[in-house]
């Protein structure tokens, strides 16, 4: 399937601005992953960055507790990553709407057109088949500012 998002350059460096708190859905350990090298070079930028997997739950990760699920987290957060596969999105963004962050965003590769609009008929922005890291770096954000 091909899908291009209709972010534009300029809507993507806004919502990059105005996120301070990721949940990380299908954080990894393994230094080697992408979710791994994501998450540490968010926190770099200074973003709050809360770890969600189910395998890793209670340990930490980067400094961070591990939540077991986005039900689980204490705490608002404004945008939801999701390192996922594309059929499992549905269930999550329906958790993540719980939450009502302002932004969804779906990795490379993760697209779910029908849950995309789950969030969107909330109000919620949706990112997909983008990554913020790469995004950041390609745009040049960041570079001498904190994101908080």
């Amino acid at each position: 399937m091909t899908y291009s998002d209709p972010h534009n350059d300029e809507q993507i460096s806004t919502i990059l601005h105005q996120v301070k708190t990721i949940a990380l859905v299908g954080a990894s350990n393994k230094e080697d992953r992408p979710s791994y090298r994501v998450m540490r070079f968010m926190q770099q930028k200074g973003f709050k960055i809360i770890p969600v997997s189910p395998r890793l739950a209670g340990q930490t990760l980067l400094g961070e507790t591990v939540y077991e699920s986005l039900d689980s987290i204490p705490q608002a957060v404004d945008m939801v990553d999701l390192f996922v596969n594309s059929e499992r999105v549905t269930p999550i963004i329906e958790s993540a709407i719980a939450l009502s962050p302002s932004i969804i965003w779906m990795q490379i590769g993760v697209i779910n057109i029908a849950a995309a609009e789950l969030a969107k008929a909330k109000g919620i922005n949706v990112v997909m088949d983008r990554c913020p890291k790469k995004e950041i770096e390609r745009l040049g954000l960041f570079s001498g500012e904190t994101s908080s």
